[in-house]
């Protein structure tokens, strides 16, 4: 039995489905996992390093084009693969009939937010149904991606989906794994920290909290707003952030380091939001479970399958993320109440440890594969 995955998200390139994918095939047997994927910077150094055999695309970006389609096939016959996992449908996705035609036994195609997209536009809503049709499962990461993505499959697709939701580490991202450090770095001490570790890009809502921060400093006049990343969207942000001296931007930080940045928060918050006429929502939000993880309360934006990562009152709160006075009500009621907070942190912890583990993951998708 071999396993080839195939995908474009992968690392040494960064992102959620590029973690995804990684920590899944991390779930599998790697004497008997093959990953065919593009060509990337840096991608020898880290492939060497592998348990697995990784073969790259001379392209930087996998296409179900004829040529690819080709090389996919002579993969499945070289190595007698039997299973295949499309690490994004779409559009790899559409290369599953000539995979299956050349041998392959079953079929797994994962969906995450960007496919709600194709569910929504004339011809890929067409291409995605074929998709589902030459798959034995199509996976969803929320409730909310399947019930976008579901009316546009066939019935006897829709009746094969499955949830597959990625996991999150708790022995990376856990109370006490490095807050302290970065608070005493950044010169924070005991303030009490709102933090947000995301890319800086306008459907996270960072500028949401930025507006929101007076209020905030109104009611805490000594919290601090510490925004973690990089991204397009930060000479804007700064800009809508001049003056205030309690919001600090750390830039880019590596995903290696990032779990002792969330460990620095009283309270998490990342009020994400849908734009463009709803064709870019938030498909889940894996950091504010990883913040869950690290025992803080979460402040989620209301955005596609966001909902899925917090239990309102319980372990944070559901906010709309265009309005900035109600995200400040909660961000100042967690703050203010730290007995509230580190309860809801504990139950999220809790939540976590027993729901969204990698381990539990893996075993949907060996299940999947019939491995």
């Amino acid at each position: 039995m071999t396993v080839l995955v195939v995908t474009n998200d992968f690392p040494p390139r960064q992102g959620g489905i590029e973690t995804f994918v990684r920590s899944l095939c991390g779930e599998l047997p790697a004497g008997d996992l093959i990953v065919l994927t593009a060509s990337m910077p840096g991608d020898t150094q880290y492939d060497a390093a592998l348990p697995f055999r990784v073969i790259r695309d001379r392209s930087g970006m996998l296409l179900p084009t004829p040529r690819v389609t080709r090389y996919a096939v002579n993969v499945v016959r070289r190595f007698g693969v039997d299973r295949v996992v499309f690490g994004a449908a779409a559009p790899l996705g559409l290369m599953g009939s000539a995979l299956r035609r050349a041998g392959v036994r079953r079929i797994v195609a994962m969906t995450h937010g960007h496919e709600t997209w194709w569910a929504g536009v004339p011809g890929a809503r067409q291409a995605l149904r074929r998709i589902g049709d030459a798959a034995d499962t199509v996976t969803t990461v929320s409730s909310w991606c399947a019930t976008r993505i579901a009316p546009v499959l066939s019935d006897q697709a829709v009746s094969r989906m499955r949830r597959l939701t990625p996991g999150v580490d708790t022995t990376r991202f856990f109370p006490g794994c490095g807050g302290d450090e970065v608070r005493k770095g950044l010169g924070i001490g005991d303030r009490p920290v709102v933090v947000c570790v995301s890319r800086l890009v306008a459907r996270k809502g960072q500028d949401t909290l930025i507006r929101a921060w007076p209020r905030v400093l109104a009611a805490v006049p000594d919290a601090v707003l510490l925004l973690v990343g990089g991204g397009p969207d930060r000479d804007r942000l700064e800009s809508l952030a001049a003056g205030h001296e309690s919001i600090r931007f750390t830039g880019a930080v590596p995903w290696e380091e990032i779990p002792p940045y969330v460990d620095a928060a009283d309270v998490f918050a990342m009020p994400c939001r849908t734009r463009r006429f709803g064709f870019e929502p938030e498909a889940l939000g894996i950091v504010a479970l990883e913040a869950a993880a690290t025992g803080k309360p979460v402040v989620i934006g209301d955005s596609g399958g966001a909902g899925d990562t917090v239990r309102h009152g319980e372990t944070g709160y559901l906010v709309d993320p265009y309005n900035p006075p109600a995200t400040a009500v909660r961000v100042i009621e967690l703050l203010t109440d730290p007995g509230k907070a580190r309860a809801m942190g504990a139950a999220g912890r809790e939540w976590v440890a027993a729901e969204w583990t990698w381990a539990r993951s893996g075993a949907v998708l060996r299940e999947l594969l019939d491995l």
